[in-house]
């Protein structure tokens, strides 16, 4: 290993900031969509399903568009910075929505700046970080992005009670932070194109567990056996907002939800540098089957629980869930994607928010026609043969 390939690179600290900043004003507005959308608007579950997974599906077909235009790293400066500006003018506008659907549109547009922004900054972190340091690379992204999500919910929290503000002047204070967000992001994409051309290390053999992983592009005829299996547990996934209107009808108040909502961040940022540490340590696909488990298990806790108590236990732990799976995720698809890293980058975002999208409606529609027990036990139970099929799929050729 190369002298100095133990530090992570400063761009993937630039942009763990940019996360950290981006994630304050995003999560000042996502933990009270649930009770503006159903309390202030007349929305229900399946609006909620709805909205999260129109907003991730259409995320994810910009994803793979901006995974294919990311493979030229000059445009990957311009599709970062763009995005988080489209983010910025969006959010607050919320604020004056008067129906659900327009929520819904207006989160759509929201993410439509997401899908230009993540492929080609999760490639400009690839590029930038040594092979064996992957994990830990993301590991610090994801854990700085979850740390944003505490400090907006509890700026929201702040403004709801020290300030008696409504719902709708906290969705619009969130352009503060927000307008930070593309100062730094303009630092972050020029230190970004100084390390473009940083030559990666091999991968010791201690850490190259994916020893016959096949190609996430290029040739490729189908969509790899692996990728397939990371989407399909994106679609059992139950939808934040789900839980979080879950953890409503449990007894967490409304104004006391963004307080749960930065509290499951601290430990998805904790947990996040871990599970990349791990990825670095036992592989990706070990970590990320970790998590897999322990979602199954929490979701179907979820469907019987019974009391405030129980939901904010439940609710905190499934943040351990993000923790063992996002950074491996990353680091996975790095390894998978090659030179090609915007498309398999793009591919990744593209397949998973497509099964988020189907995965959110169904799972929303049968929360409000059976309750909230029986979709969270299908969600659960959804993910008992994924357990059992992956340590033979992860390492699998396509045919």
């Amino acid at each position: 290993m190369p002298d100095g390939s133990s530090r992570l690179p400063r761009v993937v600290w630039l942009f763990g900031a940019v996360s950290l900043l981006n994630d304050f004003a995003s999560e000042m507005i996502y933990p009270l969509l649930p009770a503006f959308v159903t309390g202030v608007l007349g929305g229900g579950a399946q609006a909620l399903g709805a909205l999260d997974g129109a907003a991730e599906f259409t995320a994810a077909i910009v994803k793979l568009v901006a995974g294919r235009l990311a493979d030229r790293p000059e445009r990957r400066g311009r599709l970062v910075v763009t995005g988080y500006f489209t983010a910025v003018v969006v959010r607050p506008v919320i604020a004056l929505a008067g129906a659900a659907w327009q929520v819904i549109g207006l989160r759509v547009v929201d993410r439509i700046g997401k899908g230009l922004r993540t492929p080609p900054r999760d490639a400009l972190i690839a590029d930038a970080t040594p092979a064996a340091l992957r994990g830990r690379a993301f590991g610090l992204q994801r854990g700085l992005d979850h740390a944003g999500a505490v400090l907006g919910p509890l700026a929201a929290w702040w403004l709801l009670t020290a300030h008696a503000a409504d719902l709708r002047r906290v969705i619009a204070a969130s352009v503060v932070p927000g307008v930070a967000v593309l100062l730094l992001a303009v630092v972050a994409v020029k230190g970004g194109k100084e390390r473009a051309g940083a030559v990666d290390a091999p991968l010791p053999p201690s850490t190259a567990s994916d020893r016959s992983l096949p190609p996430l592009t290029a040739s490729a005829r189908r969509l790899p056996t692996p990728l397939l299996a990371i989407s399909f547990f994106y679609l059992l996934r139950m939808p934040d907002t789900l839980v979080i209107l879950r953890s409503q009808q449990l007894g967490v108040a409304v104004a006391t939800v963004p307080l749960l909502w930065a509290a499951v961040h601290v430990v998805r940022s904790s947990v996040s540098f871990v599970g990349g540490a791990w990825s670095d340590r036992f592989g990706p696909e070990r970590t990320m089957g970790v998590g897999w488990v322990c979602y199954g298990v929490l979701a179907a806790a979820m469907g019987v629980a019974t009391s405030t108590f129980q939901a904010w236990a439940l609710f905190l732990a499934l943040g351990i869930v993000a923790g063992l799976t996002e950074s491996p995720e990353r680091a996975f698809v790095a390894r998978l994607a090659g030179p090609r890293q915007g498309s398999g980058f793009g591919l990744y975002h593209g397949v998973t928010g497509f099964a988020a999208l189907v995965g959110g409606l169904a799972l929303g529609a049968t929360y409000e026609a059976y309750g909230a027990a029986p979709a969270f036990f299908v969600s659960a139970a959804l993910g008992v043969p994924l357990m059992i099929a992956w340590p033979m799929l992860a390492g699998r050729r396509p045919a």
